[in-house]
C-alpha cells in the first residue's frame, strides 16, 4: 500500500529544542505537517486538538517521561507512536512496546531512519483502517479464543462483547493468523505479511507482541491454546 505524506501531521515530543527544530525541518521539507511539543504534558493536552497521524515521543523527558504519556495516552487513542530512546536502553524499548508503542528509533536520531520508521507506521495505519481496499480482504468476526475479532471494524472484543484495545500492528498480526489458520508461521512470515519490516530481528519484536496479545486473548497466557508456540519453527493459530 502506498502513503501519500501529503497533509500527513508528525506530532514531535522532546524536551531538547535543537533536536525538534531539527526533525520539524527535516520532515517538513519532505512534505509533513509538523506539530513540537517540549514535553509529555502537552502532548496529552494537545492531542485531540493536535489530531497527529504519528507521535515521534522521547522517552527521558523532565516530569512525566514518555512511558507514562503513552500509558495514559493508550486508554483512549490508538494513534501510532514511535519512541525515541537512548542506544543502550533495551529495557526501556521494550517496556514500550509492552505498553502500546509501535515503533522506536534509538538516539541520536538518524533521520533517514526515522522518515523510514513513520511511513512504515502510517502503511500500518492505513491497512488497519481501510480494510475495504484490500483485495485478498477477508469480512466478519474472527473468534480468538474467548475473543472476537472484528475484521471490518479493526477491533477486539472479549467474551462480554467488551472492546480491547488493540494496536494497529496488533491487529495486522491478527489479520494474518485469521488468514493462514492452521499453518505455522515463523517470524519472518509475520514480519513481511504484517508489513513490519523496519523491525530488527534481533530485538524479537514479534515474540513480544504475540506475548502481549495472548494476555488480550488467552484464558491463561502462561498456556497458550489459540495461538502457540511450535518450537524451533514460528507460531500457528488454530
Amino acid at each position: 500500500m502506498t502513503v501519500t505524506v501529503e497533509s500527513k501531521k508528525i506530532m514531535i515530543c522532546d524536551d531538547e529544542p535543537h533536536l525538534r527544530e531539527m526533525l520539524s525541518e527535516y520532515l517538513g521539507e519532505r512534505g509533513y505537517r509538523v506539530v513540537e511539543v517540549e514535553n509529555a504534558d502537552a502532548m496529552l493536552a494537545t492531542l485531540d486538538q493536535a489530531a497527529p497521524d504519528v507521535i515521534v515521543l522521547d522517552i527521558n523527558m523532565p516530569g512525566t517521561d514518555g512511558l507514562t504519556a503513552l500509558r495514559t495516552m493508550r486508554v483512549t487513542s490508538k494513534v501510532p507512536v514511535i519512541m525515541l530512546s537512548a542506544a543502550g536502553e533495551v529495557i526501556d524499548r521494550i517496556i514500550g512496546l509492552e505498553m502500546g508503542a509501535d515503533d522506536y528509533v534509538a538516539k541520536p536520531v538518524d533521520l533517514r531512519e526515522l522518515e523510514a520508521r513513520i511511513k512504515s507506521a502510517l502503511r500500518r495505519k492505513a491497512y488497519s483502517g481501510e480494510p475495504e481496499v484490500q483485495k485478498d480482504r477477508m469480512t466478519g468476526a474472527i473468534p480468538f479464543g474467548v475473543c472476537r475479532l472484528d475484521l471490518d471494524g479493526a477491533k477486539l472484543f472479549g467474551e462480554n462483547g467488551e472492546e480491547i484495545a488493540i494496536t494497529a500492528m496488533e491487529f495486522s498480526l491478527l489479520r494474518v493468523f485469521a488468514q493462514n489458520r492452521g499453518r505455522v508461521l515463523n517470524r519472518d512470515q509475520l514480519l513481511e505479511q504484517a508489513h513490519d519490516r523496519g523491525w530488527e530481528h534481533f530485538d524479537r519484536s514479534i515474540d513480544l507482541r504475540i506475548s502481549r496479545l495472548r494476555r488480550k486473548i488467552e484464558m491463561n497466557p502462561t498456556k497458550p491454546e489459540t495461538i502457540r508456540t511450535v518450537r524451533g519453527l514460528g507460531y500457528i493459530f488454530d
